[in-house]
């Protein structure tokens, strides 16, 4: 297993699993359970409280590539972001139901609905939820979902439009809708699907009123090619939102994102420790990630105040 750079972080857009302490025992499991999947590279936090907690963990699952990170409690798993799995046989559906399943929760069994023959919603042991699909086999086999409920419901459709003007290579697929008639639901969303950067997402807007919230526990994370995408991406996303540190941003739907630049994780994982931390340091004081000024404090050069 090799040390992060940006080799390991292929994927444009990438969801980002923020665990208390157990995202190298949770990332193992899901290795373990589904197909076609692997640890890519990880590494571990060099000093402070969480000193040898898993600081970047990047793995892959059914071909599809996600991050993970020991981070502390501070944010928690819902349903209001969970993982949609095509499955192409029973077999493999009944698998996968009864291993995500166990020691978690079922939220909705594994069943014949009118929308699909064979469906389940499940919460891990780990508390990230998963829907499995009985369906044919896309190319991509598990796709982010977004489930906007309470007082964002309603907002699929115009996330759904401001996402794919924001990215390139995206693409609404579909939207469909409730039941028209019905004037309480009208313009919600019952099932979507967008592209961005090649990449498919689930969309949804709930109908029933839940008392769970949208966390920062999953987010995305954008690979940046240089200040002028960490800008443009940053400026975009936090309109109306809520800017938080280090590159971090939860935009005007909830939904956070981590606006990265490429150059970012080399230095932050640098084999010279004293650069690493010059750069880890230098980060940590920002909110917009500034590469020139991570730059000139990892090289050990004095930054203007």
């Amino acid at each position: 297993m090799k040390g992060l750079d940006m080799e390991s972080i292929g994927q444009k857009i990438t969801p980002f699993l923020w665990f208390e302490d157990q995202s190298e025992e949770a990332v193992h499991f899901y290795v373990d359970t589904f197909e076609n999947s692997e640890v890519i590279s990880l590494e571990r936090y060099r000093e402070g409280p969480l000193q040898g907690k898993v600081l970047t963990i990047v793995f892959q699952l059914e071909g599809q590539q996600f991050m993970a990170l020991d981070g502390g409690p501070e944010f928690q798993f819902t349903p209001a972001l969970s993982f949609f799995v095509h499955c192409d046989t029973e077999k493999k559906i009944d698998g996968l139901y009864e291993k995500l399943s166990d020691g978690g929760a079922v939220l909705m069994p594994l069943d014949k609905y009118p929308f699909g023959e064979k469906y389940a919603w499940v919460q891990d042991k780990f508390g990230v939820s998963w829907q499995l699909m009985l369906d044919s086999d896309p190319k991509q086999k598990i796709m982010p979902s977004v489930m906007f409920i309470g007082d964002r419901s309603g907002s699929a459709k115009e996330a759904s439009e401001f996402y794919t003007d924001l990215f390139n290579h995206s693409e609404i697929l579909f939207l469909s809708y409730y039941d028209e008639e019905d004037q309480a639901h009208d313009g919600k969303v019952a099932h979507g699907r967008f592209m961005l950067e090649g990449e498919t997402f689930v969309i949804m807007d709930s109908i029933i009123e839940h008392s769970f919230p949208m966390t920062s526990a999953i987010s995305f994370y954008v690979n940046c090619e240089d200040q002028q995408e960490v800008d443009k991406f940053w400026e975009k996303l936090s309109t109306g939102g809520e800017i938080q540190k280090c590159g971090w941003l939860t935009d005007k739907y909830g939904v956070t994102w981590q606006i990265i630049p490429k150059a970012l994780p080399k230095m932050l994982n640098d084999p010279d420790q004293e650069k690493a931390k010059r750069a880890m340091d230098s980060m940590l004081t920002m909110k917009k990630i500034d590469i020139e000024t991570i730059e000139q404090a990892y090289e050990g050069q004095k930054v203007p105040s």
